[in-house]
């Protein structure tokens, strides 16, 4: 009889592994690999069609492919096409820098601007462009000196102070470094990342916005897509080639490798991979974490949003001046608007959370009896410990902090304060300088009806959806105090100095009267500064050190929870979550069928844009140009022709490339390692990939590289652009 028990016991954990790896093994076309670690890839790589080599991809000892991708503006990707520095990315990516130089009288937003010489090119105060120079696995180093009996918080001082001497000493390897060690699998592994940073990066062109953002927020992460989502920059350098801060006597960065570009195209099936920057991604987080996002964080967020996007989008369009001021700021809240939705629905529809708690089951029965025991469970009670919390810092992002006003106003006296706790005229000049650069930026795009309604809106959900017992001390006096948001807004908007440009720089002008001091009491008290402050110091104090003191618990015991994974599958290629370090993804042209009886194919042509064609519509309101090109079928050298015999021009494929935010402008790269295309989207029905990657729904969006050639040369006219770049056919 314990014979039999014990052998039925033993096939009953056989079974359970051999589901939890059915459960955990990685689907066609999933994952986000490190670029060093490519060779452990390039097998199924080219067993699907790759044609090139692990060295062609990531290499220390020559240029490789690595080294024509570029992480930019801090959180989008871009891709080097020529020998002198020209630069692709999405419009959306390049979109605040073409807000930032358009005007009611240079609407660039609108009609799009092209340098037709270097001279023309605009530069880019802030903007920066950084090559990963190399990466490195530097786990023994950065947990050198730490002992099995430490503390958790002895560890992180042995973390910290490796991690800093480490990068420390690899940014004094040459000019323009900048180095970090980033964690892996929780802390299990640790990489170096070194990049060499550009600082002089340059407008060179960018299609109207009817091209550009073609669908708006409409078509945003749908298919079949239209969109001409790119932009163009140049990198510059000294004359040494060397990063440097702008100056005109510098010249056009000549890259180590820059991107050929293939003119073939595409066809269904066929191998595509993308070079990025992935920004952040959450796959092996538990049941509990899923449940959270999907039934409660994302509802709740997308109410918020619809509010505020439905307040701006009614101001926007009855005048061209909001319009330019806001659809930077519009286009950044409908993003993850949209993106919330499509998140939410998918996790639902694949019964992510339950499968989750199925796979959880059988990792605890493995479990049992070892280290790993019961840590399943201890994440659940701290995710339920946590989730009132998060609730709370939730809505606080989506409503305090969305107050512009009150925002800019806390900002603003914190920087005026700081002049006032120096003793250095330069440090307080400085201070004041940085306070009055932020003051330009806020009012250059602030509209006040915009802001006062906003507050009325959002302060009326914090009301209603926060927990007594979570809400500000403040909160609650002030909306005792008035009655009613309405009537708070009217005190507070009616009576900030903030609420006018014109009476602030009298107000601080009094306040900075002092050659080295300043009376920051002019404007601690002002009520928008107040506002900004108390709800502040309500998130830091009474929310964001439980979320943080929580989060540390619960990172902690998914760094064993990773481990003990990676040791209960140890069949399986793990791959880190995205953590915008540079990364590869590969897979091939599909289309897909969101739902019975549909199915839809994976290119779209200049055909769909003419179908979407609106004048009346401000998102579908193509150029006339482009009306002209079509009526006279004059598509030049970039004409193509289609199954049918049609004559067209290709504008957007998808592919099951695993992405994510931060992959806009990603180069995709064809097996031979030539650019056909900018990635830019990923489809609604698949926005779940971060947190679970569904092979049959999952797909990116890319944008052709023979419709930017063709926007660029025929509506354009910029054809010298095109004169810089190598083709390979």
């Amino acid at each position: 009889m314990m014979r039999t028990v014990f052998f039925k016991k033993a096939l009953a954990v056989a079974a359970s592994a051999i589901l939890a790896s059915a459960f955990l093994t990685v689907k066609a076309d999933e994952g986000m690999w490190l670029p060093s670690l490519i060779s452990q890839r390039i097998g199924d790589m080219q067993a699907k069609g790759f044609r090139l080599s692990a060295e062609d991809i990531y290499s220390i000892n020559q240029a490789s492919l690595k080294d024509a991708v570029v992480l930019f503006g801090g959180g989008c990707t871009g891709e080097l096409i020529s020998s002198e520095g020209l630069l692709l990315t999405n419009h959306h990516c390049g979109y605040a820098q073409i807000q930032k130089h358009s005007s009611v009288e240079h609407d660039y937003l609108k009609d799009g601007f092209w340098a037709m010489d270097r001279s023309e090119e605009l530069p880019n105060p802030g903007l920066e462009v950084w090559f990963l120079d190399r990466m490195e696995d530097v786990t023994g180093a950065v947990l050198d000196g730490y002992e099995p009996g430490m503390t958790e918080q002895q560890r992180d001082s042995v973390v910290r102070t490796n991690s800093e001497a480490i990068a420390g000493k690899a940014e004094k390897d040459g000019t323009g470094l900048r180095a970090d060690v980033e964690s892996l699998y929780y802390g299990n592994q640790y990489f170096l990342f070194v990049y060499r940073v550009f600082k002089d990066v340059r407008l060179v062109g960018a299609p109207p916005s009817s091209i550009g953002k073609f669908g708006g927020d409409t078509d945003n992460w749908m298919w079949p897509r239209h969109t001409g989502d790119f932009s163009i920059f140049r990198i510059y350098a000294d004359k040494d080639n060397n990063p440097a801060e702008y100056s005109e006597n510098n010249v056009p960065y000549i890259p180590k490798k820059y991107f050929k570009i293939s003119l073939e195209g595409v066809s269904e099936g066929d191998f595509t991979f993308i070079y990025g920057f992935p920004g952040r991604t959450q796959e092996y987080i538990v049941s509990e974490a899923v449940r959270y996002i999907s039934e409660i964080s994302d509802p709740h967020k997308i109410a918020l949003r619809t509010l505020r996007l439905d307040i701006q989008d009614r101001y926007m369009s009855a005048s061209q001046t909001v319009r330019i001021q806001y659809s930077s700021k519009n286009a950044a809240v409908s993003n993850s608007w949209k993106k919330w939705q499509g998140e939410m629905r998918g996790i639902r529809k694949m019964n992510t959370v339950e499968t989750k708690k199925e796979n959880e089951r059988l990792f605890e029965e493995w479990a049992a009896g070892s280290e790993y025991s019961g840590i399943v469970g201890r994440l659940d009670s701290l995710y339920r410990l946590m989730e009132p919390y998060a609730f709370a810092a939730d809505y606080y992002n989506e409503t305090a902090r969305a107050i512009e006003l009150t925002s800019f106003a806390a900002e603003y006296a914190r920087r005026l304060e700081k002049a006032a706790g120096v003793s250095s005229p330069d440090e307080a000049t400085q201070a004041r300088e940085s306070a009055k650069r932020l003051a330009a930026a806020f009012y250059k795009d602030y509209y006040m009806p915009i802001d006062k309604e906003s507050f009325i809106a959002l302060m009326d959900m914090f009301d209603r959806n926060i927990p007594s017992g979570f809400k500000p001390e403040y909160f609650t006096e002030s909306m005792g105090r008035y009655g009613s948001a309405e009537a708070w807004a009217d005190s507070l908007f009616g009576n900030s100095v903030f609420s006018d440009s014109s009476a602030l720089t009298k107000t601080v002008a009094a306040a900075c009267a002092d050659e080295v001091g300043t009376d920051i009491t002019l404007l601690t008290d002002d009520p928008a500064v107040e506002f900004g402050n108390e709800f502040r110091k309500w998130y830091m104090e009474g929310i964001r050190s439980v979320v943080q003191r929580l989060g540390s618990e619960i990172t902690l015991l998914y760094r064993d929870y990773m481990k003990g994974h990676m040791e209960f599958n140890k069949d399986r290629a793990f791959y880190p979550d995205a953590n915008l370090t540079l990364r590869v993804a590969y897979g091939s042209v599909q289309g897909y069928s969101p739902g019975d009886g549909t199915y839809y194919l994976p290119m779209s042509t200049i055909e769909g844009i003419m179908q979407k064609d609106n004048p009346d519509i401000f998102d579908y309101n193509i150029p006339q140009r482009l009306r002209d090109i079509y009526a006279e079928k004059d598509y030049g050298e970039w004409t193509v022709t289609d199954a049918s015999g049609r004559l067209t021009v290709p504008v957007c494929f998808i592919a099951t490339n695993h992405t994510s935010g931060g992959n806009s402008g990603s180069p995709v790269i064809n097996a031979d390692g030539d650019l056909i295309g900018i990635n830019f989207d990923r489809v609604w029905e698949g926005t779940m990939s971060d947190i679970v990657f569904d092979p049959d729904l999952c797909r990116n969006i890319s944008l052709d590289i023979r419709y930017v050639l063709f926007i660029i040369d025929k509506v354009a006219g910029a054809g010298h652009l095109i004169d810089e770049m190598t083709f390979t056919d």
